[in-house]
Parts: C-alpha cells; structure tokens; sequence
C-alpha cells in the first residue's frame, strides 16, 4: 500500500475522531470514539487515483454503516486532507481472508446482476391519438424499467413457503407471454418476497431477451398517472403507454379496490396486453377472490391464469435467508448460533427478518468485535422490548384498513356497503377484544357510532364466524396481523 496514503487516511481517522459529537458526558465520549474505533479498525483505504478514494470494508453492512453515520464527517475529513471534489468509492469483500489468501472483493454495491438500461419502445399507434410520452417527430418512447438488480433470483432463498410460486417464476422468465401462467398472481403476507419474485422475472426477461420492454409499477403510481391523465383529459394516451409494454408488472393491486374509474382503464389495458401475447405479473396481500369493491370482471381475470399463495418461511427457510444474509455480510455464525436465530425469530416476513439480522450485525459491530450466543440472546431480547407494539384504536383501524385495501375514512363513513360495514365491524370486535375501551368509546372512535351498534357489530362477529369460512379467515389472519 502507497505510504502517503496510508499518511493520508490516518490524518482523516484523527480528524473524525477529533470531531466526533462529543457531550457533556465523557462516558458518552468514550463510547463514541469505541463506536469509530471497532467500525474503522477494519476499514482500510486501497488506492486514490485522479480524486477517487476505494475505501476495502468486509461488507456491505460497514458501507452502509458508514454512510449512514459517518459520511458528512468523512466528506469534511477529505475535504480536508485531499482537497476538493473527492469522490468515495467501497470495494466489498465477497468473503474472509483466512491466512495469506488474498481476499476476493465485489463491486460497490455487492450486486452481482445489472439494472436494466433505460429501455426504447415503440408506441401503440392510434388513429388522431398522440401518446403524451412520444415527443413529435421521434418514433421510440424512453421507459426505465424500475427494476432493482439486487431483487434477482440468484438472491432470492427458495423454500417450502415459496418453492412453487418460485418455480412457476423461473418458467415465466424463460417464456414470457407464452405459458398457462399468465397473469402470475402471486399474493401472501407483508414482506414474505412477493415485490423480489416479481422483480426477479423482471430481471431475467431482461436479461435473456433485451429487446422487450419491461415495466414494475406500484399501484400507487399507477393510480397517480391515471389520476393526473384523467385530469388533463388523457386517459386513452395514459392506456397506450401501458398497452407498449412486454412485461408488465403491478405491485399491491388490492389497492385499486373502490376505484372504479382507474379499475376501467386497468382492464381495456389488460386485455390488450394479454390478447397481444404480453406477460401480465401482479401481486396482492391476499387472494383474487379476497379483494373486495373490484369489478367481477377484473376477478375474472385475475384467475386467467395462475394464482400462487407465499406463505410465511418456516424454520428451514429462516436459517437459508440468515445464513444468506450473514454470509453476504462476511460473518460466520456457529450452527447453534443459527438454529437459536431461525428458532427465536418467528417473524411473519421476510422483511422483518432481515431487520433483525440487520440490528445483530449492528450491535456485534458496534459493540463487541465478535459474535457470542450469549450475544444473540441478548439482541433479540433487546429488540423484542423496543418492538412491543401499543395496540389501540387507530392502529387496529389501520391494521383493518390495510388487509381490505380501504381508507381510514371509508371506515369511519356512514355508508352500509359490505366492503365497508364488514372491515367496520370488524375493527370494532378487535377494538372490544385487545382493548380496555367501553362500547361508548369505541363508538366515538369509529366515527361517532352509537355504543348499540358497536354492541351488535361484535355480537354479530361473533356470532357469524360460527358458521362463515371466509369471516373465520379474516378473524385469523387480522389477529395474527394485530398481534405480531
């Protein structure tokens, strides 16, 4: 290594360290400057050509870390010691130096698949129609795709709770718009991999066939486009745009529940991608035949070609995505060290596993410089005192708004739909049974009720639930919801 610059990077750890956030505590100093010591103890600086300064970290999770912590006192202590204009780059080691090996790095973001490019598509011609992304006088419309390369199937764990809405996946990938599986409807709990799996088909149309288009889209954006087309009177252009795409991706599409208008746009788009051989992918939080206020047709639809349920992961999947995870991460965990990690945290999603993982990384990081299973217990305890939730009215109202894809002010309405009044009534039994609060209160909370109809609506919850399949399976998957 270059000694000025070993000279270089020692003069910018003393400046950090010199300007730490100190407080009037000195205890608190001292653990600032343990905090800085651990972390960049292991972080070493490579090479600093033409102002690009390559920082060498174990892993991704010191990048972020870093960044997260560290980076406007490090833009200062480069500033400083380098001059302007520096720009910081990480080289991330795919796994531990053991003896004199020399350690193999990844690039900066530790991601092996590229995001697509921008993508050039042809635009649906329609007699006196313009399509308002076309600029006159160009034949080619620009599209990014939204795709995220680190949601590719190579990082996707594949396990009971997944393995057939995975394998259907990869068939889609190898012939899109050409299997029975079209649309893909894949549905399940909140961060169980349903946004990843559709992004990884994404991700390998791309990559074996360039040319077609795709497109991920939330439906929120999609509700935000076709609102403002809507308003500026271009709805038929708004539909063209969507009828240019190859493969067409909707994230959360419960979410066009009660909206009509946006509903009637989404079908004539539909059905023009699927009758012109286009892959259709979406995904819900819950199954075609759940999604309430959607037209009939629209469910109809959905069940054209395959629905595929992702389940929560069970102990086996657990440890996979842990282990993937750590291993990524460059950490090594003993095996009963893993079994106590996939054994304790029981989470519903994949999402929150991760987060917990995440937060032991942390405390070891930050704290201790190695791993115990003393340490893990520890951690967990930790975080399941911080993450207790307060259940109280409101979050059982978004709890309930969330899993039928409502407005907390359709709930607190006064219409008597059953897309409404069911959620309502609903809300109101689980307000009564995790709660202290009197049918009076309940009543002032859910709109001003009176505390006879809250009364009726948890003895008819009750009641029904006896003898009503579907009403059981929302009793039981709200409480799992509002428990977790």
């Amino acid at each position: 290594m270059n000694e000025n610059l070993v000279l270089i990077w020692d003069r910018c750890l003393q400046f950090m360290r010199d300007n730490l956030n100190a407080t009037e505590d000195n205890t608190d100093l001292k653990k600032l400057e343990n905090s800085f010591d651990l972390l960049f103890d292991k972080v070493q600086p490579i090479s600093l050509v033409n102002n690009n300064l390559t920082l060498l970290v174990p892993s991704d999770f010191y990048k972020e870390y870093i960044e997260d912590n560290y980076l406007s006192l490090l833009s200062a202590a480069l500033k400083k010691n380098i001059g302007k204009g520096v720009k910081l780059w990480y080289s991330v080691m795919e796994n531990k130096p053991s003896g004199k090996e020399k350690p193999i790095t990844m690039n900066v973001k530790g991601i092996s698949t590229q995001a697509p490019k921008i993508q050039e598509a042809r635009p649906v011609i329609r007699e006196n129609n313009v399509n308002p992304f076309v600029v006159p006088g160009i034949k080619k419309v620009n599209i990014e795709s939204n795709l995220k390369a680190d949601q590719s199937f190579d990082n996707f764990i594949e396990g009971e709770s997944n393995r057939f809405a995975s394998t259907v996946a990869r068939s889609i990938a190898k012939r899109p718009g050409s299997t029975a599986f079209n649309p893909l409807f894949v549905y399940g709990g909140y961060g169980v991999g349903k946004t990843h799996l559709a992004q990884a088909i994404g991700l390998e149309v791309k990559a074996t066939f360039p040319e077609k288009v795709v497109l991920y889209q939330s439906s929120e954006k999609f509700i935000q486009d076709f609102v403002k087309a809507a308003k500026s009177q271009n709805k038929t252009d708004f539909q063209h745009y969507y009828q240019m795409i190859d493969v067409l991706i909707i994230d959360d599409i419960q979410f066009l529940s009660g909206k009509a208008a946006t509903q009637d746009s989404f079908f004539h788009i539909f059905d023009y991608l699927h009758q012109n051989g286009k892959q259709i992918i979406l995904t819900s939080d819950k199954a075609p035949a759940d999604i309430l206020d959607t037209q009939e047709r629209i469910i109809s639809r959905f069940k054209w070609g395959l629905s595929a349920e992702i389940k929560s992961p069970n102990f086996d999947t657990r440890r996979k995505i842990i282990v993937d995870k750590l291993n990524r991460d460059g950490i090594e965990l003993t095996e009963d060290m893993l079994d106590y990690l996939a054994s304790e945290v029981k989470t519903n999603g994949v999402r929150e596993l991760i987060g917990v993982v995440n937060a032991v990384i942390a405390y070891s990081t930050v704290y201790k410089s190695d791993f115990s299973l003393d340490l893990l217990k520890d951690t967990i305890n930790k975080l399941a005192t911080t993450q207790k939730k307060t259940i109280n009215i409101p979050y059982i109202q978004e709890v309930v708004c969330d899993y039928f894809g409502i407005q907390r002010e359709q709930l607190l309405s006064k219409t008597r739909k059953r897309e409404i009044a069911l959620p309502r009534q609903l809300a109101m039994y689980f307000a009564k049974e995790y709660t202290n609060a009197t049918f009076t209160k309940i009543g002032e909370e859910m709109g001003g009720k009176d505390h006879s109809t809250v009364m009726y609506a948890c003895d008819t919850i009750r009641d029904v639930s006896k003898i009503d399949k579907e009403l059981k399976k929302y009793i039981k998957d709200l409480k799992e919801k509002i428990g977790q």
